[in-house]
Parts: structure tokens; C-alpha cells; sequence
């Protein structure tokens, strides 16, 4: 029997080892959510696992006895970096992933290309969101905004992470700026090559939380790692200095354990953001307009030239920074082509799916109507019969 099928399972204490990656941040409210999702089918002998990382072909999961080198499941959802998984035996007898447990968060950005409208999970099962700010480089506001809305929507907490604070003399107004603009967000300032900040950084990742770095190439996620790591686990490379651009010396998102139980979860760098289905981080990030629409003389105010606006007063009086409305303006537009683009989907599966009904009617009346007609050809030919009689 499964020896996670029920909660009253006297092998599964907060005093006794869990058959589970605990490197991995496999803990006791883990080991809940597995009761709570039992194994399908008869996998008597399942056991739980994490994803460390997609490869193109197969996925690599962690296991109470190590790292699995496993196929694709077959049916359910794709899994991703970061989920909990049950792992068992395909039909052929070979091990296998079986399922992939509820999200307690999920990081993800419309698909890179701008034709499609597709969601693209970047990390799930993630408790802290660290978008990553170099100070070797001018500050990007509408990236650190638009990185801070898809960290909050994630359902995980955002933390902006300041890197090499040692290579530039204006860290201290950078540090400020950032203040300023992630309103509501800790700001933490390291240096991984002097081993500055990284303590403090720690200190926002509980023992078995797992931590995600986000930020663009180059800025220094990959000596980050190395330094909370203790040994290098991520190669680095030089930033060119004509633009501050770096290479991409990661190239697939990877679970990394840390010491204490913690699991850090490194990306490569994101050279675009793209929404997807963001309000609720649309609200952490711009609560505070809310209560300036709350202020305008009408209700529907498109915040423009309507009297009594109070946006349009808040950016005359320059208590509302133009370049922050701008930045909400233009997330809403993106946000509002997507919904759009995911209604006009919505539309054409809906057609196909009338068309079908359509066709799939007009056949069965057409049947019913040979039907009818065989039958009246029958009676009228019998019919004939008696009267030759």
C-alpha cells in the first residue's frame, strides 16, 4: 500500500526521516500534499520526487535515492521545474513520472514570440522571487516593474536583489532608486565576489523554501549561486562593455540545493518579459493608483481630459511620476491584446466545435430522412403486393 495515501500513516512524523529529496526542500507540509494527492491507479510502490530540471528529451527528477534521468509522462500536465511529482512505473514496467501534484505557485510570461498567447511556466513551487538588479548598468524601470508584476501574480514573494555593488560608486543611488520604485518590496544588497549581503539574503529564505533569481544576462546570477552555493555549480562569463550585456552561461531553469534545506532555482537570463493573465500583480504593483481612480468626479474616467481626474492632477502637481503612469498604461495595453487574443481563440474553438455540432446534425437528419424514405418506399411496396392479390 501506498504509504502515502493516508494522513493517519504513523511512518511520517516531523521526528522521523520523510522517503522524500529533502535537499530538494522535500518537508513535512510536502509530505502533506502528497497524502492529500495519493498516487494514481494501483502505484502501490510510488514515492514522491521533484523536477530538477527539463531536458529535451527526458526530465530530470530528484528521489529519496537520488537524481533520475525519467521520460516525459504520457498524459496530464506538462511538468515543470520545480513541481512535485509521484513517480512509479509506465505500462512497460520502466520507471516513470505518473503525475504532477497541484502548484502552490507558478512564474510564468507569455511565450517569447509575439504571434502566440500561450503561457509558459518558468518555475512553480516557488516561495521567493528575487529579481536580480546589476548596478554595472543604467537601471531598466519599466524591466524591474514589469519583472515585479509577474513576481507577484506568481503567488510567491517578490525580493529585488542587488548585484555587484563593489564594481560601481553610484550603488547607493541605484539602492534608492529601487526603493522607490519596488514600493512595498525588501531590497537586498550584495556583493557575491567579497561575500557581501549574502547573509542578509539568506535570511528571506526559510529552511525548505525554494528561491528563484530572475534578471537579464549578465547580472551576475551565476556568481550569486556559486557564492550562496560554497562551490562553483554554475560557469560565469564576462559582460561586454560596450552595452553590458553578458552571455548566457545558463541555459536551461535548475534546481540547486543550498545548504540548510533551502533549493535555489536558477534561470537563464530573460531577455524579454512578456504578461500573462497578470491582475492580481497588476494590484501589488499599482495599488496605490487605485486610489487615485477612486478620487476622479466620474466612475468610467478614462483618465485623460474628463474634469475633475484626479490621474490628470496627480501628474500636474507631479505627486504621480509620468513615466510610472506610462509604464501602467502600456502593461494594461499588453494585458488587454492578450485577453483579446485568448478570446479570439476562444472564438475559433467555439466555431470549430459549432461547425461540428452542425455538420454532425445535418447528417444525422439526413439519415433520418433516408430512413424515412426507405420506410415509406417499403409500405407503398408492400401496399402494391396486396393490391395485386
Amino acid at each position: 500500500m501506498n504509504t502515502f495515501a493516508s494522513s493517519s500513516n504513523p511512518s511520517i512524523t516531523s521526528t522521523t526521516p520523510f522517503p522524500g529529496p529533502r535537499e530538494y526542500g522535500y518537508t513535512e507540509k510536502t509530505a502533506e500534499l502528497f497524502r492529500a494527492n495519493p498516487a494514481p491507479g494501483a502505484q502501490d510502490d510510488a514515492s514522491p520526487g521533484r523536477v530538477v530540471r527539463l531536458d529535451r528529451n527526458r526530465v530530470l527528477v530528484a528521489s529519496s535515492d537520488g537524481l533520475l534521468h525519467l521520460p516525459y509522462p504520457a498524459h496530464g500536465l506538462v511538468p515543470a521545474t520545480g513541481d512535485w511529482v509521484w513517480l512509479g512505473h509506465n505500462l512497460a514496467g520502466e520507471p516513470a513520472v505518473v503525475d504532477v501534484l497541484p502548484r502552490h505557485s507558478a512564474l510564468s510570461r507569455k511565450r517569447a514570440f509575439e504571434a502566440s498567447s500561450e503561457e509558459q511556466i518558468l518555475g512553480s513551487n516557488i516561495d521567493i522571487v528575487a529579481v536580480v538588479v546589476p548596478v554595472d548598468r543604467p537601471l531598466t524601470h519599466n524591466r524591474l516593474e514589469r519583472t515585479l508584476v509577474a513576481a507577484w501574480d506568481s503567488g510567491a514573494t517578490p525580493l529585488v536583489v542587488i548585484t555587484k555593488a563593489d564594481l560601481a560608486d553610484l550603488a547607493d543611488d541605484v539602492v534608492g532608486e529601487v526603493i522607490l520604485q519596488a514600493a512595498g518590496v525588501d531590497v537586498v544588497t550584495t556583493s557575491a565576489e567579497q561575500g557581501d549581503g549574502l547573509d542578509e539574503l539568506m535570511r528571506h529564505v526559510p529552511d525548505g523554501a525554494t528561491l528563484v533569481l530572475l534578471g537579464p544576462s549578465g547580472a551576475g546570477k551565476s556568481t550569486l549561486i556559486n557564492a550562496l552555493a560554497g562551490h562553483d555549480v554554475q560557469q560565469t562569463g564576462a559582460v561586454r562593455a560596450g552595452d553590458g550585456k553578458g552571455k548566457h552561461t545558463t541555459t536551461s531553469r535548475e534546481l540547486v540545493p543550498l545548504a540548510g534545506g533551502a533549493v535555489l532555482m536558477d534561470t537563464p537570463g530573460v531577455r524579454g518579459f512578456g504578461l500573462f493573465d497578470a491582475e492580481e500583480g497588476m494590484d501589488e504593483m499599482f495599488g496605490d493608483l487605485d486610489a487615485l481612480f477612486a478620487r476622479c468626479r466620474f466612475a468610467d474616467c478614462a483618465h485623460q481630459a474628463e474634469p475633475g481626474c484626479a490621474v490628470q492632477e496627480a501628474l500636474a502637481d507631479e505627486s504621480l511620476d509620468p513615466r510610472r503612469w506610462s509604464s501602467y498604461l502600456k502593461l494594461q495595453r499588453e494585458l488587454a491584446a492578450l485577453a483579446r487574443k485568448h478570446d479570439a481563440a476562444a472564438r475559433r474553438a467555439y466555431q470549430r466545435e459549432w461547425h461540428q455540432k452542425v455538420v454532425s446534425a445535418e447528417r444525422g437528419q439526413r439519415a433520418a430522412e433516408r430512413y424515412r424514405h426507405d420506410q415509406a418506399e417499403e409500405r407503398a411496396g408492400k401496399g402494391g403486393k396486396r393490391r395485386k392479390r
